[in-house]
């Protein structure tokens, strides 16, 4: 069998989530607050998991927290709003975010260092 294409493989990794080109959406967010050292990428990762959202988060040296999610508007919708508000041990003040169309390159939703 020979190699998928790009496309192939983007729409592949899209289906494998339950997201397909037509409903899926990028989202760049960045929450500010005391969201360094309270477990917030971890809650970030167990619930974007949860969403079946591909992508990463990652602490930023200014203090805040980023994001980079790929999956269904809804469920993006979801995870921002889970976002703002953050786990029990943080303090939100603000949750800013970016939606664009989804590119397909993520397979799975880690923390990156």
């Amino acid at each position: 069998m020979p190699a998928a294409t790009p496309e192939e493989a983007v729409r592949l990794a899209f289906n494998s989530a339950g997201v397909n080109e037509v409903n899926a959406e990028r989202m760049c967010a960045w929450v500010v607050g005391h969201v360094h050292g309270v477990g917030f990428r971890h809650f970030a990762l167990t619930e974007a998991r949860a969403l079946g959202i591909t992508g990463w988060v990652a602490n930023r040296t200014d203090g805040s927290v980023e994001i980079l999610a790929e999956g269904t508007s809804a469920a993006l919708d979801t995870l921002e709003s889970k976002l703002g508000t953050g786990p029990a041990s943080s303090s939100v003040r603000g949750c800013h975010a970016v939606r664009k169309n989804a590119t397909g390159e993520f397979e799975t939703f880690e923390v990156k260092f």
